[in-house]
């Protein structure tokens, strides 16, 4: 479970968010949402250890996740606002690139359904650099589809998607709560899971 006590996030001197505690267990998930600059991208780095609050902890199955190192991150995929991608390699290859820094080795032709599960099996060969905003969106989200992560963090991965993907993307989300897993998502938009997604509002 992941869980998040008495949390306090600063940038400069304005104070983002102060006393925030939730958790997420196992089948759950967690709808972050407030206006821009309310410190959600924020709340997401300090979840997966990229940034350390102010105050308070998060824990992971009890023990701080500061503590943990490798043991959280093979746990946890993270997809950040930014896609991520490098313009010079292939959809396959930005997929195989971002599997491997999070030490799993995939094969081609497991990256290549990735990419067709998430509907752009046309473009797998092509540059990132030639691909449409929505493509990247779905490339970068290509990761979701190879499994292996407990918790999933997203930073606004509707951004970009059609209605189409955003179908895909709630259907994939479900099925990850379903077998166990956990989810923490922002977004300005809702999201039409049939899972159990919690909502927390950041500067309420």
């Amino acid at each position: 479970m992941l869980a998040a006590s008495g949390l306090e996030c600063v940038r400069g001197e304005r104070t983002l968010f102060s006393g925030l505690s939730f958790a997420v267990a196992p089948g759950a998930g967690l709808l972050v949402q407030g206006a821009n600059g309310a410190g959600k991208t924020s709340l997401l780095r300090i979840a997966v250890g990229l940034a350390p609050p102010a105050q308070g902890h998060v824990t992971w199955d009890g023990r701080p996740i500061r503590t943990l190192g490798e043991a959280y991150r093979r746990e946890v995929l993270y997809c950040g606002h930014p896609n991520a991608l490098k313009d010079d390699l292939t959809a396959v290859e930005n997929v195989r690139a971002a599997a491997a820094l999070a030490g799993r080795s995939i094969t081609t032709a497991a990256a290549r359904g990735a990419l067709a599960q998430v509907g752009v099996a046309a473009a797998a060969e092509l540059p990132v650099r030639s691909l449409s905003q929505g493509q990247k969106r779905r490339a970068a989200l290509a990761r979701l589809a190879l499994g292996g992560a407990r918790l999933w963090v997203l930073d606004e991965p509707l951004a970009a998607l059609d209605a189409s993907g955003v179908e895909w993307l709630a259907a994939a989300i479900d099925a990850h709560l379903a077998a166990g897993g956990m989810a923490l998502v922002t977004s300005h938009q809702s999201l039409a899971t049939r899972g159990a997604l919690a909502t927390l509002k950041l500067g309420a």
